[in-house]
């Protein structure tokens, strides 16, 4: 039986948004699992979905409902910003040895636990009169044991200062706050744009700033910040000591940005995105070293951080991966789009998560 893709590809971004999630099947039951705690909250589960593919309140109860209890919204702005051009997400293949460039594909792998995909989307936005009143809509359509995540970034021209960045990061996570958010994540990092917002986790100084303006706009509601790939060791440790009491937890890893090609070197994405971000099955492995390399700096500098994985969740092999490296809590990122029922598995089989 072909794989049905609950995002379609061929179409926009706003079309998609429009339309919500297309299943093949009906949902489920889902178990009932004992309770348990992350950041503090009472959850069902510590699985859930990142931040891509719930951009709305049509796309995040239906998730909702088959089991997936800590939900993140998508990344939204103080402004209405659009979606870059298609395409915006393509299945690619493996290239040897790993750490090149990855190549499109037409035909993605007949198992789901083994597909890759790349995306550029630039961090598109409904206006906040949009997006504040479904927040506020999706909120009311979560079950108990269920979280909703929202994820914010700032948008930043060149001449942007800190301090203006930190102001539009608070006004969008208080905006979330407000509009019943059970925590609020911070985007540091995305592989598809070009201007500070995208790169800011990689200077700790000028991270701190910024995020001292989201702790102050959020009182009491956890904070998490979404991170991406460091070069060293000692840089990821300084991000980290330099967060903690500012952050109750870091997601990560933000996809890994390798060279998205077609097979006659055309960009994927066009001349002006050679790289871009990939998800799934390529990047499980280098994402469970980073998350067991976040935990060991954890636990040698006594930090009060938790660890929200994110990196080729596409089997429950895969959750167990992250659980193992000490990870808080699991999200997917793409593997919703063609696993709809992957939280319904893992539930079944590990009802401790």
């Amino acid at each position: 039986m072909s794989i049905q893709f609950a995002y379609d590809i061929h179409q926009t971004w706003e079309e998609n948004c429009a339309r919500g999630p297309q299943f093949s099947e009906p949902c489920p039951a889902v178990p009932e699992t004992p309770m348990k705690s992350f950041l503090g909250l009472p959850v069902r589960s510590r699985i859930g979905i990142a931040a891509g593919l719930l951009p709305n309140s049509r796309w995040i109860l239906p998730y909702a409902q088959r089991g997936f209890d800590i939900l993140t919204y998508k990344t939204v702005r103080s402004a209405a910003h659009p979606s870059y051009p298609l395409p915006n997400w393509v299945f690619v293949e493996e290239s040897f040895p790993p750490g090149g460039p990855v190549f499109v594909t037409t035909t993605p792998p007949k198992d789901p636990g083994q597909i890759s995909s790349a995306v550029c989307f630039g961090m598109p936005s409904f206006s906040p009169e949009y997006w504040r009143e479904d927040v506020q809509r999706t909120r009311a359509g979560l079950r108990h044991g269920q979280l909703l995540v929202v994820s914010v970034v700032a948008t930043s021209g060149e001449t942007s200062s800190l301090a203006e960045i930190g102001d539009d990061f608070a006004r969008c996570a208080a905006w979330a706050a407000e509009a019943g958010a059970h925590v609020v994540e911070a985007n540091l990092s995305c592989p598809n744009v070009a201007s500070a917002e995208g790169t800011l986790y990689q200077d700790a100084s000028a991270s701190r700033t910024v995020v001292g303006h989201i702790r102050e706009a959020l009182g009491d509601i956890p904070l998490l910040l979404k991170i991406g790939t460091f070069a060293t060791t000692d840089a990821l440790r300084t991000f980290l000591c330099t967060m903690d009491g500012l952050a109750k937890g870091v997601t990560l890893v933000n996809c890994i940005r390798r060279p998205i090609m077609h097979r006659d070197g055309r960009p994927a994405f066009g001349p002006q995105f050679s790289t871009a971000g990939v998800l799934g099955r390529a990047i499980h492995e280098p994402s469970v070293s980073i998350v067991r390399a976040v935990r060991k700096c954890i636990e040698a500098d006594n930090l009060g951080l938790s660890i929200a994985a994110v990196g080729g969740a596409s089997t429950v092999r895969d959750f167990a991966d992250f659980f193992a490296a000490g990870a808080d809590a699991v999200l997917c990122g793409s593997s919703p789009m063609y696993q709809p029922n992957l939280a319904i598995d893992a539930k079944h089989a590990h009802p401790e998560w």
